[in-house]
């Protein structure tokens, strides 16, 4: 079955950055889109970014285009969040999945920008 870990969360001042990872397994990483959605205290869960299997299409959320970046290694299963430029309003429990698969997610991890 779908077995999503993701890790790299953590306390950060606003202004600095973070990388959080996420690894697959139980499909053919390799063939899926991955996402990363996010869920702050109190909301809904919200779409943060999207990377196509091979990499050649990335979507961002409007609130962090031009400050995160999302990449793959599907040679490690892979996917990859680079934030940069944090703000509070970051602040929340980021969640890997597979694209298509509203059913399967990570335990999440959490990032916390605050000074």
């Amino acid at each position: 079955q779908v077995h999503l870990e993701e890790s790299g969360g953590g306390l950060v001042q606003p202004g600095g950055s973070l990388r959080l990872s996420c690894v697959g397994s139980g499909f053919t990483f390799s063939e899926k889109g991955m996402k990363w959605y996010r869920q702050a205290p109190g909301q809904e869960r919200e779409f943060v970014a999207t990377i196509s299997a091979h990499s050649n299409f990335v979507n961002f959320s409007g609130s962090v285009r031009g400050r995160f970046s999302i990449s793959r290694d599907n040679s490690q299963n892979t996917v990859y969040l680079q934030m940069t430029n944090l703000k509070p309003e970051d602040t929340a429990v980021y969640y890997c999945g597979v694209w298509g698969d509203d059913d399967n997610w990570g335990q999440g991890t959490q990032v916390t920008v605050s000074s």
